[in-house]
């Protein structure tokens, strides 16, 4: 008789679990599929013909066979560029690397040398500059967007990336209080050790927080390049000569030449536009994952 309770304990247990596995997968592919469903009509609309895209029988698969045209209208389009020959698209992707690349780089590394000192090292009020830097995150961006300007547009800043790459190179507040939960979770009888052999804070922090934090730094590089990358406010903002605009800024002059009258060639740009963080994303995914999810645990 006890055997049998429990045999249905069991079962029902069992079955409680598979339905909320299942619950729990259901909900994923919904997600999966509300972003893949979009960017599949991009890609597949990228290869349509203008004719098809533009008509009004909508079809999941081009009918009219694939087609480079899109692709082919993006990158014969240089009106506007600022090197005849070069396609504006490109040239915008260019101007996006050169502008984010350097307050990424930079802006990481002030952040988790930051991070270091909140996390390690002992110094008078660092509980209270800890609290006024989580503080600055409370701040909304767009009430700054106006003294910004004044402030940039008075040093002769304003037309010019130094308002989109200066202030990112002393890095963000996010970033500090991501590295400093990872650095935190790393024992400190490892510095304790490295101090009784000599080292000083600079050699520590790269002989030893640094190797152990590869994966938190990729992660956190990720995300400031992406943010970067889809910075669409700022350029359009400070940005006012053709030559440098960035990649969000091109898109949208292609919107106005092409959206009506070649909607291939605007999802075209898009995927274009697309295919760099993604790759980036599949090349650091294992380092991206494995930094987010250590973040705050013990090593």
């Amino acid at each position: 008789m006890i055997n049998r309770i429990n045999i249905r304990k069991d079962t029902s247990e069992l079955v409680k679990k598979g339905f909320a596995r299942a619950a729990v997968y259901i909900v994923l592919i919904l997600f999966a599929l509300w972003i893949i469903v979009p960017f599949s009509l991009v890609l597949v609309t990228s290869f349509k013909t203008a004719a098809e895209a533009n008509s009004l029988d909508f079809h999941w698969w081009p009918t009219d066979g694939f087609t480079l045209q899109g692709y082919e209208a993006i990158f014969n389009y240089d009106t506007g560029s600022a090197i005849e020959g070069v396609p504006l698209l490109v040239m915008g992707f260019f101007n996006t690397l050169w502008i984010i690349l350097p307050p990424t780089l930079l802006g990481l590394f002030c952040s988790s040398l930051s991070a270091y000192a909140f996390a390690k090292l002992r110094f008078k009020g660092k509980n209270w500059l800890f609290s006024l830097l989580l503080l600055t995150m409370m701040i909304p961006g767009t009430i700054l967007l106006t003294p910004s300007y004044i402030i940039y547009n008075q040093i002769g800043w304003v037309d010019t990336p130094l308002p989109l790459m200066i202030p990112g190179m002393f890095g963000a507040a996010t970033c500090v209080f991501f590295m400093r939960q990872f650095y935190a979770g790393i024992p400190s009888e490892l510095l304790e050790a490295a101090k009784l052999d000599g080292m000083g804070y600079f050699k520590m922090f790269f002989k030893i927080m640094v190797p152990l934090s590869v994966p938190a730094l990729l992660a956190q590089g990720l995300l400031g390049f992406i943010g970067g990358y889809n910075d669409y406010l700022g350029p359009f903002i400070y940005l006012q000569s053709p030559e440098m605009y960035t990649l969000q800024i091109t898109l949208n002059l292609l919107k106005d030449v092409f959206a009506l009258k070649n909607v291939p060639a605007m999802m075209a740009a898009t995927v274009i536009s697309i295919l760099p963080t993604i790759i980036l994303y599949l090349i650091a995914q294992k380092y991206f994952v494995e930094g987010i999810a250590t973040s705050g645990m013990k090593l």
